[in-house]
């Protein structure tokens, strides 16, 4: 299991311990996607992450969901399997490869039937949305210069107690203490999100750190 910096190991162990473990499909779906992509796996989120994911998708109430980068489909399974009955989840991606991965999971975790994938960018890909509020639930985990763009995508859209998560936003911790690379980019989304009037928001420090906002 990953450890970073902000949490020490063994906190890390607890934590994944006394988290509701993922089923066979998706320890399966793990397996496939270390050999598949290698050093990339490390792009899938964590099982604690997907846990909270289905449990929020669900408590929200979440009718129509929406993802930001799908790699191999762990997260949109774990959304998917929180949506109810008519439930959808749309998900971008740009990779037809990793996310013919996912394609085949979502068949197997028998949630194929609730998920759309549309290749390409998201940001063109949600301007084909119309501008209303019909979004329930978003959920970024992409290209971390992006965030910024998608997040506004979204937010025209987002229904009002509506709810985006953004993934890997303590950059394992090293927001707090660099200001330039990939921290810098995550410290600018992070304090736009802060200073949105139109949410309100906390960073949860699970995993790479999940920013949490919801739209007032």
């Amino acid at each position: 299991m990953k450890a970073f910096s902000f949490i020490t190991p063994a906190v890390a162990e607890y934590v994944a311990n006394h988290t509701t473990p993922p089923d066979d499909v998706l320890k399966e779906l793990v397996e496939e996607t270390v050999a598949a992509t290698d050093k990339r796996a490390v792009m899938q989120i964590s099982p604690e992450q997907g846990t909270f994911l289905t449990m929020l998708t669900r408590i929200s109430g979440a009718m129509n969901a929406v993802e930001v980068g799908t790699f191999t489909g762990y997260s949109s399974i774990c959304i998917a399997r929180g949506l109810p009955e008519g439930g959808r989840l749309t998900c971008f991606d740009v990779s037809e490869e990793w996310t013919a991965i996912a394609r085949r999971y979502w068949e197997k975790a028998g949630v194929a039937d609730r998920v759309e994938l549309r290749l390409g960018n998201a940001v063109d890909g949600l301007a084909e949305f119309p501008i209303r509020p019909e979004i329930d639930l978003a959920f970024i985990d992409a290209d971390k210069p992006g965030y910024p763009a998608y997040y506004e995508a979204i937010m025209t859209r987002l229904k009002r107690g509506g709810i985006v998560l953004a993934d890997n936003t303590l950059r394992h911790g090293s927001v707090a203490d660099y200001t330039d690379g990939e921290a810098a980019v995550m410290r600018d989304f992070n304090t736009h999100v802060l200073n949105d009037p139109r949410v309100t928001s906390t960073i949860l420090p699970v995993a790479d750190g999940l920013t949490l906002a919801i739209r007032n």
